[in-house]
């Protein structure tokens, strides 16, 4: 195994045991501890789509096909193929789920962290850190899909219960790795978003205490509220935590809406290098001016089916790196492997797993079901009357945190139609056996994806002049 430096924050910067500057480059695990509907194509939540193919596969081809998928969704390939282009980081998603049951909260399960074991092994072999990112948390931290969220509601900021079961898998967390070098940190909550902003920081220097009190050395990596995006809540405090880099999530909007170019009009707001980059100073004003490094958590735009638009879209993307190198900032672009809307690496469209559910996921997108990358367009029938009723009745409404109209889309698309569309989803299972189940999951093998050579060329020539 390479022997990795320990890192820790000095000043401005993550710096090394020689005191020498690190900047993080890599990438999202998303879809692997905590799967992501738009990364393997299924509708809704993933503890939704679970219980679903439980139930139609069987007990013993269910975990046949999540043992394979586990194991094959990152592998020794994939670690190899990361450290040939330059990458130095990888943030691993994680959900709870993995390390403990609902049913049996507090009691911890060892496959979770033998799991989690693995990919930090093979990574660190590669000369890649990692970092641990708690990616959906009991009671949910967000009001969407990506926290494992079945509603539309975050109680994790409502109930004492959940957050002490977050402090207690930390805890456990940071005794298993403590004394491991080639994890370069925690990011113990991904994108928060508490709707009073009051439970966050009382949260953070609790959760910091506990970490600290078993783990001293590590990083914090530490997301602002609003889904990274917001760290007004934050004010006020005499100085940030120590040893802690604050995170923010860095979306260009061009990139994750239906606009067709860059530089460009988007929903009425010309944007170009400039407007990118300040949305980029605006989101980590925090940071400079407590004088603490800058991580983009996440950031990077969706890719359209046919790949007409892939030239525009790699020119923001290598905006916005330029960017972050002109301003010293880490980074990990979201996503390293999916079913082809933001990977490096993508399932075959041939592939047993995606020809299986390909009138699903169709379905899926006539109905605009996926809330990233998706679209309205299929139904705006639905959705044109429920505008007409609030815009007579309710025209001041606009919940927290983006408004009504994302909030409808919530309920009516990302919900409501969701549900029915998992069960019809999980029913293209029914009866497979173990060695079948096992071979669909083999679809997001390495050797059986295939790369998206102009994002990893653009990806490897930066990397190369860092």
């Amino acid at each position: 195994m390479t022997s990795l430096p320990w890192l820790r924050v000095n000043g401005t910067d993550i710096v090394d045991e020689h005191d020498t500057p690190v900047r993080l480059a890599g990438v999202g695990l998303g879809g692997w501890m905590n799967m992501e509907n738009f990364i393997t194509g299924y509708p809704g939540n993933e503890s939704g789509i679970r219980r679903a193919l439980r139930e139609t596969m069987g007990e013993q081809s269910y975990e046949a096909f999540f043992d394979e998928f586990l194991t094959v969704f990152f592998d020794e390939a994939d670690a190899a193929f990361l450290a040939s282009l330059g990458m130095n980081s990888v943030r691993i998603p994680v959900n709870y789920r993995h390390f403990e049951d609902d049913a049996r909260p507090f009691e911890l399960k060892e496959e979770g962290f033998a799991r989690l074991d693995r990919v930090i092994s093979l990574l660190a072999a590669h000369g890649v850190y990692s970092i641990i990112d708690l990616h959906a948390l009991p009671g949910r931290q967000n009001q969407h899909w990506h926290s494992d969220n079945p509603t539309h509601l975050a109680e994790f900021w409502n109930h004492p219960h959940f957050q002490d079961r977050v402090v207690h898998l930390w805890e456990a967390l940071a005794d298993r790795y403590r004394d491991r070098p080639e994890v370069a940190g925690y990011n113990p909550i991904n994108e928060p978003a508490d709707p009073t902003g009051e439970v966050l920081p009382v949260f953070y220097d609790r959760l910091e205490a506990a970490i600290r009190a078993v783990d001293p050395r590590h990083i914090l990596f530490l997301d602002g509220n609003k889904y990274s995006t917001d760290f007004s809540f934050l004010e006020g405090r005499a100085e940030p935590l120590p040893n802690a880099v604050y995170t923010a999530h860095d979306y260009a909007l061009p990139g994750i809406t239906s606009a067709t170019e860059y530089p460009g009009t988007t929903r009425g707001e010309y944007f170009d290098r400039g407007v990118v980059e300040q949305t980029f100073l605006r989101r980590t004003e925090f940071m400079r001016r407590t004088g603490t490094p800058i991580w983009i958590g996440e950031f990077g735009p969706v890719y359209s089916d046919d790949r007409s638009q892939d030239a525009w879209r790699y020119r923001l993307l290598q905006d916005q790196l330029e960017i972050y190198r002109d301003h010293g900032a880490s980074w990990a672009l979201w996503t390293y492997k999916d079913i082809g809307l933001q990977g490096l690496v993508c399932a075959d469209p041939a592939s047993d797993y995606l020809t299986l559910t390909a009138t699903d996921r169709e379905t899926k997108r006539q109905l605009g079901i996926d809330s990233w990358g998706g679209s309205d367009a299929g139904v705006r029938d639905i959705l044109d009357p429920i505008d007409a009723v609030f815009d007579r009745e309710f025209p001041g409404y606009a919940p927290w945190p983006w408004g009504r109209q994302p909030h409808i889309a919530v309920l009516v698309r990302h919900i409501l139609l969701a549900e029915p569309l998992a069960q019809r989803f999980a029913e293209r299972f029914r009866g497979v056996s173990p060695e079948r189940a096992r071979e669909l999951a083999r679809a997001f093998r390495f050797d059986a994806c295939a790369e998206r050579t102009g994002l990893t060329a653009l990806l490897k020539d930066h990397l190369a002049r860092e």
